[in-house]
C-alpha cells in the first residue's frame, strides 16, 4: 500500500470533516463511469460511520445503515454530480458469483453514481482499477486514523 494523506478523528464531527475532504478529492477525479470509494479496516473501525457522513453531505434523506445483511443499498441524493449513492458491504461475500445478482458491471458504468464499498478486499476481482481507497485504523477507543490513497 502506498502512502497517502492521513487524518485523525476522535469525534463524529471530525469524521464528517474527513468525509468532506474525501468528496473534494473525488470531485476532482476524472472517471469514465461510477466513482468507487473502497473502505478498508477491521470491524468497528468506522467504515459505516464514514459512509453515513458522506451520505449526509450528498443530502441522502433516508437513514443510512450498514448493508451487511442485504449487501447493497441505494440512496437518491441531491448532489450536483452524484444522483445516487450505492453502499455495498462485502463482509459476508465468499465467492464472486454471489454478486452477479447485483449487476455491478452495469452500476460501475454510471457516471452519476458514487459507490462506497466496505470490505473491498473480499471482491477485489470485480472492483474497477481507478478507485479511491481509504484505510481506517483504530488508534485508541475513540481515535481513528484515516489514510486516503489511489
Amino acid at each position: 500500500m502506498k502512502e497517502g494523506q492521513k487524518f485523525t478523528s476522535k469525534t463524529t464531527t471530525e469524521t464528517a470533516e474527513i468525509a468532506k475532504k474525501i468528496l473534494e478529492i473525488i470531485e476532482k477525479q476524472e472517471v469514465t463511469g461510477a466513482f468507487v470509494l473502497a473502505l478498508s479496516g477491521e470491524l468497528g473501525a468506522g467504515k459505516t460511520t464514514l459512509s453515513q457522513e458522506i451520505g449526509k453531505i450528498l443530502e441522502v434523506k433516508e437513514t443510512m445503515q450498514s448493508p451487511t445483511f442485504v449487501i447493497m443499498k441505494s440512496y437518491d441524493t441531491s448532489h450536483s454530480i452524484f444522483k445516487k449513492l450505492v453502499h455495498i458491504d462485502a463482509y459476508r461475500i465468499e465467492k464472486e458469483e454471489e454478486l452477479k445478482v447485483l449487476k455491478l458491471e452495469e452500476l460501475f458504468k454510471d457516471k452519476s453514481v458514487l459507490v462506497v464499498i466496505e470490505w473491498p478486499e473480499n471482491i477485489k476481482q470485480i472492483i474497477p482499477k481507478d478507485v479511491l481507497r481509504v484505510s481506517i485504523k483504530h488508534k485508541s477507543e475513540n481515535e481513528r486514523e484515516f489514510e486516503i490513497f489511489n
